[in-house]
């Protein structure tokens, strides 16, 4: 059985026993999460497909870590102007462990 589920603006195929990196949550590590923006319920031959969400679905799990990707590199410039910029970025995330899907 599996679920795609929308977080963060991004969508995300989830089954038990998995984990996902999501962006950043709040709550505390070890802590109960629920997610209930379910777009699509499917793999025992059942298909569950939501207009946009499916009704009384939910996927719960435990948050496992809350940390910061790796950084990036943003760098601009234009050639003979003397014109050099260097930026970095790192995005915060929230690791799920997917306990079980419902609906």
């Amino acid at each position: 059985m599996y679920a795609v589920v929308r977080s963060g603006g991004k969508q995300y195929r989830v089954s038990p026993g998995g984990s996902v990196r999501v962006e950043k949550l709040s709550g505390e590590v070890g802590a109960s999460i629920t997610l209930e923006d379910v777009l699509m319920i499917g793999g025992e031959g059942d298909i569950k497909i939501g207009a946009p969400t499916v009704d009384g679905a939910s996927v719960n799990g435990t948050i496992v870590a809350q940390g910061r990707g790796a950084k990036i590199r943003v760098f601009k410039m234009k050639r003979r102007k003397g014109y050099r910029r260097s930026q970095g970025h790192r995005q915060d995330y929230t690791e799920i462990r997917i306990d079980g899907i419902s609906g």
